[in-house]
């Protein structure tokens, strides 16, 4: 009798008492452990219910087959056979499962070309979407865009400005395509950061030390003198001036002549930005407006926009890195992130608590998604401008924060107040130096640092420029302008381009310029 499970004579013989069958005892102990059943009926099955069988000892008969040397080499050959034939079948699955292979890494590399088309066609799209929101004008159905377009002689139509609940207008918000522009925007100009050098042309310290004022321009009418705010256009060096006398003026430095004079806000100019390479200009007012000016083919700049979404005075406009976006900050307590193409007011975010007693100031940082904002209860507050959420807020300053500026290497804020100016470490949300320049009865109207981040300029009863150095390290004061004006009181100074000259505005109608003297240098007028 042979074993179920080999077909041979066992050797130790059982059987089971539920099937009957015969067994070679350690083959059966083995599957009965592995799978607890019958090998041929299936049934569940122990060792309990097998009965050994005891047979004689006897000598197992040798094959048939090996009982003679032509027998022998036909079972060599049949075994033989069947290991080439296994091979054979192994190879033929190697060679299925290297097809497979290759297709599935044809796929992969397809989906791969596939998904970076998409991707591009995506970043297009979105550039598009981008374009066409600050180009084309938006259905007039829409109540917000009823806002933004409807204009009447450069005027906003108030009454056709849809009203939300405790009579607030209604704002649009930044979109999720604006958000994704100034996201590309801050990306680029943080790796552009990474790889900032100086530039050679900046100038030296030691010739900032030979500053000397090298021209006066009368650009404000005498009956109202002041300049509250200077800025410059460093490409085709023009310089823009906002007065009391309720005008903003354009002037060529290089040729000494006034360009434009923008006429139209009712009170003084508190505020003047340059925007898209000088082709616009927006202007700040105590007037509660802030107005938009684009430049004609005849030189002359026409007002484009009229805004009138603060209800306080206007004190101060930055404009974001973008050139597309720009931000009002208003004594009413809120600020407003504005599209420059439309003029549509897309956010007004209104600060509530406590010791906000309107703003003074603001400033974008440099890579465009911070904002910086000055308060006339003396506090700094950071905003990030995607959320709109207050993330950090500096205090210590005694007065209102006249002014606030960024430096290009993006870790260092200088805010200027009653008190003086303070350097803060945005990396650690802490102040590292205090200067007080001036005695408690003057305070400090402007702080600027210029664009490569090397120097700073402080505005006063006088005008200081300071070597930027480190956290730790001692910035030295390496030139004192006096304030020729006889006010007392200089309200703001720019740097020009690569520090080659500082442009200078105060409480009367002149704006000075000093830098190196030269043989040929222009007289002051």
């Amino acid at each position: 009798m042979n074993c179920s499970i080999s077909g041979e004579v066992p050797e130790e013989p059982v059987v089971s008492k539920k099937s009957g069958l015969l067994y070679e005892k350690r083959l059966l102990e083995r599957y009965i452990s592995d799978h607890g059943k019958c090998p041929v009926t299936g049934e569940p099955l122990t060792m309990d219910d097998i009965v050994p069988i005891k047979t004689g000892k006897i000598v197992k008969p040798r094959p048939v087959q090996a009982a003679s040397i032509p027998g022998m080499l036909g079972m060599f050959q049949i075994e033989w056979d069947t290991l080439m034939l296994s091979n054979f079948a192994l190879e033929q699955q190697l060679h299925t499962a290297r097809q497979e292979l290759s297709h599935a890494l044809y796929q992969h590399d397809a989906a791969c070309r596939v998904i970076a088309r998409l991707k591009k066609e995506r970043d297009d799209a979105r550039s598009l979407l981008a374009q066409a929101e600050r180009q084309i004008p938006m259905s007039a159905s829409t109540a917000a865009t009823v806002n933004a377009s409807a204009l009447s002689n450069g005027k906003r139509a108030a009454e056709d400005e849809e009203m939300g609940p405790a009579e607030k207008k209604i704002r649009p918000g930044i979109s999720a395509s604006v958000i994704a522009e100034l996201t590309d925007c801050n990306l680029a100009l943080s790796q552009q950061r990474k790889k900032r050098q100086i530039p050679p042309t900046l100038a030296p310290v030691d010739a900032l030390e030979q500053y000397t004022q090298l021209s006066s321009y009368p650009l404000h009418k005498t009956s109202k003198p002041g300049i509250l705010s200077v800025d410059i256009h460093y490409a085709k060096d023009i310089i823009a001036t906002g007065g009391v006398d309720t005008n903003a003026v354009l002037f060529d430095r290089p040729s000494g002549e006034i360009l434009a004079t923008l006429s139209g806000h009712s009170k003084k100019v508190t505020s003047v930005k340059f925007a898209a390479q000088g082709d616009l200009i927006v202007t700040g007012s105590a007037d509660k407006t802030v107005r938009v000016w684009q430049g004609s083919e005849n030189g002359n700049y026409d007002c484009r926009h009229i805004l009138k979404d603060h209800t306080a005075e206007v004190q101060a406009v930055t404009v974001h890195a973008t050139n597309s976006y720009f931000v009002t900050a208003s004594l009413d307590n809120t600020w407003c992130f504005y599209d420059l193409s439309s003029g549509l007011c897309l956010t007004q975010v209104p600060d509530a608590s406590s010791g906000s007693e309107g703003y003074t100031s603001a400033a974008f940082h440099p890579d465009g998604l911070i904002l910086g904002t000055g308060t006339s209860g003396s506090l700094v507050k950071i905003w990030d401008v995607k959320s709109q959420a207050n993330v950090a807020r500096f205090d210590g300053h005694v007065g209102s924060v006249t002014a606030i500026s960024f430096s290009e290497n993006g870790y260092f804020l200088a805010t200027a107040a009653h008190d003086g100016v303070k350097l803060w470490d945005l990396r650690k949300l802490r102040n590292f130096r205090t200067f007080t320049p001036y005695d408690e009865n003057t305070p400090t109207q402007s702080v600027e640092f210029d664009h490569s981040g090397n120097y700073l300029a402080i505005a006063g009863s006088d005008i200081r420029i300071y070597q930027v150095a480190n956290v730790k390290s001692e910035w030295n004061c390496i030139k004192t302008f006096p304030d020729l004006s006889g006010t007392g009181k200089a309200t703001s100074v720019r740097f020009g381009p690569d520090a080659k000259y500082i442009a200078v505005g105060s409480m009367d109608r002149n704006l000075r310029i000093f830098g190196q003297p030269v043989d040929d240098g222009p007289s002051e007028s």
